[in-house]
């Protein structure tokens, strides 16, 4: 058996080459709410990439949370597509906070055609963002959305609830939202970078 040699020892004879992690540049996709954006390595919504948001039950801000993106992404040519939401959006709510409805389409879809409608549309190259809230996905079904918003230059936010935070997934941001005991939003995976320690405030309007 050959002799054990210390790691240090071999990087400081320069026998091993140690390379350095390059930084992730910022992207152009801030969500709207600065001390969420100060924590993440991209400083906003990672480009081109599904975002998973998982939280305790339907309702609790997941939407507040995207608004002030989709109502940047409405002013843009390429239209926002919500697939299957569990329940009806308010169309003046989101007049209110500034997107453009006629660049925002409804898909309506049984359970089992939500995660083809929402890879088809990433992919497609035609959508600034794909919402969808699937209740049943396992991460091959994420993994394609993933690979679909990639080729599609697309924005993907995954709805799911918080049970599914144990399994593994290839998103490449996760966030969790909380209600208790105050609004909050923690960073549960990122790419590029460690998850805080802390909890992010989510307050009650977004800007």
């Amino acid at each position: 058996m050959g002799a054990v040699v210390a790691l240090s020892d071999l990087v400081d004879a320069r026998q091993v080459w140690r390379g350095r992690a390059q930084p992730i540049p910022a992207g152009d996709q801030p969500t709207g709410l600065g001390a969420l954006d100060a924590v993440l390595p991209t400083a906003g919504w990672p480009d081109a990439s599904v975002s998973e948001i998982l939280m305790p039950l339907d309702g609790v801000g997941e939407l507040r949370l995207v608004l002030p993106t989709l109502a940047r992404l409405t002013r843009g040519q390429r239209p926002v597509v919500v697939i299957a939401p569990p329940y009806v959006p308010s169309a003046m709510g989101w007049r209110q906070q500034g997107l453009r409805m006629g660049q925002v389409h409804f898909v309506r879809a049984p359970e089992t055609d939500v995660l083809w409608a929402a890879e088809q549309c990433l992919r497609s190259g035609a959508c600034s963002a794909v919402l969808l809230w699937p209740r049943r996905a396992d991460d091959r079904a994420l993994r394609r959305l993933q690979v679909a918003a990639a080729d599609g230059q697309a924005l993907g936010f995954v709805f799911r609830d918080r049970q599914h935070l144990g399994n593994s997934s290839p998103a490449p941001l996760r966030l969790e939202l909380v209600a208790r005991p105050v609004p909050a939003i923690w960073v549960r995976k990122c790419r590029g970078g460690n998850p805080p320690a802390q909890p992010v405030p989510f307050p009650a309007t977004v800007h």
